[in-house]
């Protein structure tokens, strides 16, 4: 009896085996199916050639749903955009200042509500209220009264050197590109920048508003309290990030130099007209000139999403509360739109912000860069997109192309977390 028993335990056993076997091979074919069909749609919308190359990136808390690249990371040479080519990402590269300054204050060695003048070697004032301290929070929410002026516009982005330039425009109508020459260290350039005398100094470097009354998004803020983290941790912030954000997350691909990355992977960025930019960096790195692949940011927004949901590995429970805390009020803004799903300015966090729609993230622009990462607060799932070219308000067709890829994303992000 025990025999027989035993035996029909076996078989019992191997069919349960063999129909799992069964279902998750079904479940395969039906998730490669659904992302042959996305792929389709895809690149049959960057095949139109308003968009040269374009990285995605599809998430939800888990796990990574779909990355894949379109078009070509070179054009000129036919090299296609893949999931492992290389860009800057612009300002979504704010984020990881939040997460740096955070895990800096688990470690004791600052608080988000110090003065940035315990940190630093120079102090920075608002000259129309000059008894009022900037605390690191300020520039981490907006708030701080930094303004970026033509003084960063001029000179923050520096061309990298050993290019053959005989074939490549150096002009560029936003963003003045500048020889190597004219680099200098990030904190003697932010120095110049805010102390009365400077070299970039002018009265406008800050609005008549003080310390935390009004938002005002300031490139030079968010660099400056990167410059605090280095001045509070003894460290780089290049080095800090790479040791407490992008190795515990595998993102082996990415860095703030290209002397950090692997340049081979590294995707040529386009002008408007289609024409080649040159490679450039910034003496303001830390706010926009990470240099990472859509598989390395699918980690990373994953990682994000893990942690507003109270799940993540980078930063407590409680530093990732605080992380995605909304900061402000209606009275802190000038204006804000309310009808833009993605759009982190209607409610900020620290250096990450809340839409009116239900969606938490940020945006980036550069020379030859776009990018957007946002997730859905309520279904746990995300984008991020980064292309190599430039859209600018004077081409519809290339803005219209990049909304239908965002939109033929969502689309599907159901079907694919299934």
């Amino acid at each position: 009896m025990k025999k027989i028993i035993l035996l029909l335990s076996i078989v019992f056993n191997l069919v349960s085996c063999k129909q799992n076997q069964k279902t998750n091979t079904g479940t395969k074919d039906v998730n490669h199916s659904i992302e042959q069909e996305l792929t389709a749609k895809l690149d049959s919308i960057v095949s139109n050639g308003k968009i040269i190359g374009v990285g995605v990136t599809m998430v939800n808390q888990n796990r990574v749903l779909y990355s894949n690249g379109f078009g070509y990371a070179d054009k000129e040479a036919q090299i296609p955009y893949t999931k492992n080519t290389i860009q800057h990402i612009a300002s979504v590269s704010k984020t990881l200042i939040g997460i740096a300054l955070f895990k800096a204050q688990e470690m004791g060695k600052l608080n988000i509500d110090d003065p940035i003048e315990k940190h630093l070697p120079f102090k920075v004032v608002n000259p129309s209220f000059p008894m009022e301290s900037i605390t690191i929070r300020h520039l981490a929410q907006h708030t701080s009264g930094i303004n970026d002026t033509e003084q960063y516009m001029d000179n923050a982005w520096i061309l990298k050197k050993g290019q053959d330039l005989t074939q490549i425009s150096t002009e560029y109508p936003a963003q003045r590109l500048n020889p190597p020459e004219k680099e200098v260290p990030m904190d003697v350039y932010l120095k110049e920048y805010l102390m009365v005398g400077g070299n970039y100094y002018q009265a406008d470097n800050f609005i008549n508003f003080r310390p935390g009354q009004r938002y005002n998004y300031s490139n030079i803020g968010a660099t400056l309290a990167a410059l605090v983290l280095e001045k509070a941790t003894g460290m780089s912030f290049s080095d800090f990030t790479k040791e407490h954000i992008l190795i515990p997350l595998d993102m082996t691909s990415s860095g703030w130099f290209l002397e950090h990355v692997d340049k081979s992977k590294h995707s040529k960025l386009y002008r408007n007209d289609y024409s080649l930019l040159p490679l450039y960096g910034a003496i303001t790195y830390p706010d926009g000139m990470l240099i990472t692949s859509p598989s390395d940011m699918g980690k990373y927004l994953t990682e994000l999403i893990k942690g507003y949901s109270g799940n993540g590995t980078l930063l407590s429970a409680d530093s990732y509360a605080n992380y995605f805390k909304e900061q402000l009020k209606k009275e802190h803004f000038e204006s804000r739109n309310a009808d833009n799903p993605y759009n982190e300015d209607y409610s900020p966090a620290l250096f990450i912000g809340h839409s009116a729609l239900g969606y938490i993230g940020h945006s980036g622009g550069d020379a030859g860069v776009g990018t957007w990462m946002f997730f859905n607060k309520e279904k746990k799932t995300g984008r991020f997109i980064v292309i190599n070219t430039d859209t600018g308000n004077d081409n519809r067709e290339k803005e219209l192309e990049y909304y239908s890829i965002w939109d033929t994303m969502d689309s599907y992000l159901e079907k694919l977390g299934k």
